[in-house]
């Protein structure tokens, strides 16, 4: 795909939006919820208490669990940041709304208006809306969050950089703030709430953390320091339990050292969720507002070899070069809701929903139509009351890298419970075939097993993989399997 010239993909597939809950518009009969959607940049689902880490200390998180369900198969249907933002806020696939891969090469590319997002529906339907934090969905006015549904905007359009003195556009200038980035963005959101607690709002906090830091270093690599004291000290010390120690070369100094630095980074964040929960408590709101915590793609430290995301890096004594994947642990997200009468306490959620179905569940608990869009999402609010008889747990996702990556991956994945399937496109990477009901971590790749059994599930996967990517008209669908 010719990056200058990404084709504007018509109004295809069904919309599964609906008006309300069950036909009904919710806001008819109650009070519309006030939203408060915090997505942390680069965090792992491992990397919490509830989400099963020993190491990770996250009250917060924790209790927002507690108080509500965790989801333990929340994918991004891309694994790097900008493409996994843009299918949570259109509701459909990168390739779809041309921001398959990270931006910032090219500074005219971006998310268009010609998408729809559900903070634009809210705004029309007379939500207050704000996003305060990164956006990296385009550098251009037209690009802009309050061009998407937001009236406020304190952040950056693609990323902070620095966990301290993030320099901030406020108004539309760039301005320099002193504190340590989390913290400043959830002062924004506490001051919205307070500003907004009459009427309707969506809050969106997107973290700059657990991200490491640009042009900050430690020990020659890159790190996630500095952070405050009341963070970093719980692990500074730390020993870190590690996922796969006898990995071969792997770089165990490395990893543990970005192990203790990157916990740190994500009780940074935890801290801030407890200031925006406290002050939904504080203003009698909590019971009337849906609180939910997830990330933009998931993420490595050690696992398969690598750190890093999608475009991982190898973390080995002797290589330190690129590895594309879709690996689970870069499209897994950690997902937390706390919405009060729908989702009961301490419910966990173990089938597959992906960040598509954010858009048509918050329009639904808005009360908002948003039936005329191409949405690819599902209303989740049956499935969260336990309401989901015959519910589809396969997975659908994409990484298509940039022209400008020589070599760059173009990678598509068909994923069911028990089996995995990944192909390259490009050929950059050997396609995998991975048996997850015994093999979770996806060490042993079985495309080349020639036996029946194998063959069977491979050739199922390819063919529902040609079937979803010729329902979206995915560009690298082979001419082939073209109708």
């Amino acid at each position: 795909m010719n990056k200058r010239n990404i084709a504007k993909i018509g109004l295809v597939g069904v919309s599964a939006c609906v008006s309300g809950w069950g036909g009904q518009v919710f806001g008819e009969e109650h009070a519309r919820p006030n939203i408060v959607f915090m997505l942390a940049d680069d965090h792992g689902p491992w990397a919490f208490g509830r989400g099963g880490s020993s190491d990770a200390i996250t009250p917060n998180l924790d209790r927002l669990a507690d108080e509500g369900g965790v989801f333990t198969h929340l994918f991004g249907p891309a694994a790097v940041c900008s493409p996994g933002r843009a299918c949570l806020i259109t509701g459909r696939y990168s390739t779809e709304v041309g921001v398959p891969d990270y931006l910032g090469e090219d500074p005219q590319i971006g998310l268009e208006q010609d998408f729809m997002t559900w903070p634009s529906l809210l705004k029309d339907a007379g939500y207050a809306t704000a996003l305060f934090g990164k956006w990296h969905l385009g550098e251009q006015d037209r690009h802009h969050p309050t061009a998407h549904g937001y009236q406020e905007f304190k952040g950056w359009r693609i990323g902070a950089g620095i966990s301290k003195d993030p320099v901030i556009e406020i108004d539309g200038e760039d301005v320099k703030v002193k504190g340590y980035t989390p913290d400043i963005l959830a002062d924004y959101g506490v001051d919205f709430i307070k500003r907004h607690k009459d009427a309707p709002f969506l809050l969106s906090v997107h973290f700059w953390a657990p991200h490491a830091n640009h042009g900050v270093k430690t020990e020659g690599d890159r790190t996630w320091l500095p952070l405050k004291d009341e963070d970093w000290l719980l692990f500074k010390d730390l020993d870190p339990v590690i996922p796969n120690p006898d990995y071969p070369k792997l770089d165990i100094h490395r990893v543990k050292r970005m192990t203790r630095e990157y916990l740190a980074s994500v009780h940074s964040v935890d801290r801030n969720v407890g200031r925006i929960m406290a002050v939904l408590d504080e203003l009698h709101l909590a019971d009337n507002t849906i609180v939910i915590y997830t990330a933009d793609n998931g993420f490595n430290i050690g696992h398969n070899g690598i750190w890093h995301k999608g475009n991982g890096r190898k973390i080995l004594t002797n290589n330190r070069s690129a590895r594309p994947n879709l690996w689970d642990n870069s499209v897994r997200l950690p997902g937390i809701i706390r919405w009060p009468g729908v989702v009961a306490s301490g419910e966990v959620y173990t089938d597959t929903v992906t960040s598509l179905d954010w858009f048509p569940t918050l329009c639904a608990a808005a009360g908002v139509d948003c039936s005329a869009y191409p949405v690819r999402g599902r209303n989740l609010y049956g499935f969260l009351q336990g309401r989901s008889a015959d519910w589809n747990n396969s997975f659908f996702g994409q990484y298509k890298m940039w022209d400008w990556n020589q070599g760059g991956a173009d990678m598509r994945t068909y994923r069911t419970p028990r089996w995995k399937l990944v192909r390259d496109f490009n050929g950059v990477i050997s396609d995998e075939l991975y048996y997850l009901y015994e093999d979770p971590s996806e060490w042993h790749n079985l495309i080349d097993v020639n036996e029946p059994q194998v063959q069977k599930y491979r050739e199922m996967l390819n063919r529902k993989l040609m079937e979803q990517m010729r329902e979206i008209d995915d560009p690298s669908l082979p001419d082939s399997h073209r109708d």
